[in-house]
């Protein structure tokens, strides 16, 4: 069968980092071929290339038989090549329709809008992709589940004949994903040629009919789907036999450890706060333990980390640390009691893009780093160089800028921030998003051994098999109350998605 769009032989430097080496990829009308590989592989890189938002230091892109010249954003665009990376790219001070209209609508000149119309348009495009979200909210007061379905949507409007999915179902609910899945579905029977980029590796046998791995900047193989199981795909990606995904260590609580270990760090007694929307929450972790915070999208599970770390401080209810009761009403009190929260978006919360590796690493811990009041820079260095070696941060040098990083060194460099402060709880809110399976087993290790040094953990994570793999036990969220808990042994996917729903 004949390409529809066919990249060759591309080759992109960044500062002495070569993200692609001469890789190549084919994509056929009315397929999903997924392109997978590590963080760093260059995924993002061929994509940008196709879309016209980076110019490839040599190599050629065809489409249709065509070689694109001088391709540019505008051009891809009126190509019919359209794009929905991980991060959604809304203005958060417009409306949905209004965000829409700017992919879909084509202006000239000056005349009147049908307000109408466009909300109407709008709304029938939401409901492709079974979104239920009001035309006139504002962008910035979406969650991120939403704000990746309006821009699903805007590219629909956009009738693109290439399709490209980076990470679409990574902040998606199980109901989200499998109405994503239908309209992709949709899209290959129409013709489309979809691209579909995902570290969930389980979805491929689901909606892909080929994959092409990258390792390295180099094009590792292409396949079809239904002739590579799991493990071969992460053998061809990391180039090694990853013999386990979710290493979870057995960490013993009981009297044989040292004083200390095992004890209850954070004690929540009945925590309410009406703006997150949590009602009477209770729960314990103790040092050493990892308490896997389950729940679909909108359960409460991000808010209740927002309160514990004083964003929104509590109404009413107790929190006691290390048996103190104590009251956080900031995030500075929250992290002097030794509290420490990785975000689920760490393009916004996590990181900041504009300063460097070194300084978004220390950022937290300032104070300690001090001598007279004057930075010690040789200490920030050691320390962020630590850290970047510890969690396999991939950058040229430390100086680089966080916004130059992949997604996922950009999630290393958010933990790397709060395990420098020295916490006593380390709260992470979907710590292995967007990750790919190499970096996702040492984020895990990394988990595993900051337990076995007591500390205590609260993960969210979307992922039941994250959840049941690297919990010692496993607190269920519904409508913003803890619905049910269970300890490990006792925890099934069945389980959890019965309280989950409510049930």
């Amino acid at each position: 069968m004949t390409a529809l769009l066919e990249a060759s032989n591309l080759t992109k430097s960044y500062a002495g980092v070569q993200a692609l080496k001469a890789a190549s990829f084919e994509l056929r009308a009315g397929e999903v071929h997924a392109l997978i590989g590590e963080n760093g592989a260059g995924k993002s890189t061929l994509i940008k290339i196709i879309t016209g938002a980076v110019e490839a230091d040599s190599g050629e892109i065809n489409l249709d038989g065509q070689t694109i010249q001088d391709n540019s954003p505008q051009l891809a665009k009126s190509l019919g090549i359209a794009a929905i990376y991980q991060q959604p790219a809304l203005f958060p001070e417009l409306t949905v329709a209004e965000n829409i209209a700017l992919g879909v609508e084509q202006t000239s000149g000056w005349r009147p809008i049908n307000w109408k119309a466009r909300h109407v348009r709008a709304a029938e495009l939401l409901a492709q992709v079974g979104a239920n979200i009001s035309t006139e909210a504002l962008a910035g007061e979406l969650t991120m589940p939403q704000q990746q379905l309006v821009e699903i949507a805007r590219a629909l409007g956009a009738n693109a004949r290439v399709l490209i999915f980076d990470e679409p179902t990574a902040s998606l609910s199980e109901e989200d994903t499998q109405n994503l899945f239908r309209v992709i579905r949709e899209l290959r029977e129409r013709g489309v040629a979809i691209t579909y980029i995902s570290h969930r590796l389980d979805e491929l046998p689901i909606i892909a009919d080929r994959v092409t791995v990258l390792r390295d900047g180099v094009t590792i193989e292409t396949r079809q789907m239904a002739d590579v199981n799991r493990q071969e795909l992460i053998r061809l990606m990391v180039g090694r036999e990853l013999s386990a995904i979710f290493p979870k260590r057995a960490v013993a609580l009981g009297p044989n450890r040292e004083v200390g270990f095992g004890e209850t760090v954070l004690e929540v007694q009945n925590l309410t706060c009406r703006v997150a929307g949590i009602r009477d929450i209770s729960f314990t972790v103790r040092a050493g333990e990892i308490l896997g915070l389950a729940g679909l999208v909108g359960a409460g599970r991000t808010e209740l980390a927002q309160t514990l770390f004083g964003l929104t401080p509590a109404d009413s209810g107790e929190i006691h640390l290390r048996g103190q009761a104590v009251k956080i009403t900031s995030p500075a009190q929250a992290a002097a009691l030794g509290i420490a929260y990785v975000p689920e978006d760490r393009r916004r919360h996590g990181v900041i893009l504009e300063l460097p590796i070194a300084a978004n690493t220390t950022l937290a811990s300032l104070r300690n780093l001090a001598k007279f009041g004057f930075l010690d820079f040789a200490a920030e260095r050691e320390l962020a160089a630590d850290y970047a070696s510890r969690l396999g941060v991939k950058t040229p040098a430390l100086f680089a800028t966080a916004g130059t990083l992949s997604g996922g060194n950009q999630q290393k460099v958010a933990l790397s921030r709060w395990l420098a402060t020295k916490p006593s709880v380390l709260i992470l809110d979907e710590p292995t998003q967007g990750i790919d399976v190499g970096a996702k087993s040492e984020i895990h290790s990394l988990m595993g051994e900051l337990a076995e040094q007591g500390l205590a953990i609260v993960m969210i994570s979307s992922e039941l098999p994250e959840i049941l793999g690297m919990s010692d036990r496993i607190a269920v969220m519904h409508a913003g109350r803890i619905a049910a808990t269970f300890d490990r042994a006792e925890a099934s996917q069945q389980r959890i998605l019965a309280a989950a729903l409510g049930h």
